[in-house]
């Protein structure tokens, strides 16, 4: 099981990292937050200092076609925001 899953990279996201040095990933919906400070400080090197969970529900969308209503849903997902100690930083764009 992975914890982390992808970073989370928009706007918001980029803002935060170079403001106040935090950063988000999408997590697995099962993981927990000393997990996720595990994970984080093994794959990047960096001291965390704080870590803040978010449940992610599920939209149900609907549409209307010729052949009738189709409906779904989307997936459950999990988000963290990880706070690192100050001089620490996390290069997400240098496998891109």
């Amino acid at each position: 099981m992975s914890v982390l899953q992808k970073p989370i990279i928009t706007e918001k996201a980029t803002a935060d990292s170079e403001l106040k040095n935090t950063y988000w990933f999408e997590v697995d919906v099962k993981s927990n937050k000393i997990q996720i400070k595990e994970a984080v400080e093994a794959a990047y090197g960096v001291t965390v200092d704080s870590v803040r969970t978010m449940n992610v529900y599920p939209k149900v969308k609907s549409r209307f076609t010729k052949t009738g209503v189709i409906s779904g849903r989307k997936k459950f997902t999990k988000k963290a925001i990880i706070k690192v100690t100050d001089g620490d930083v996390i290069d997400l764009y240098s496998n891109l």
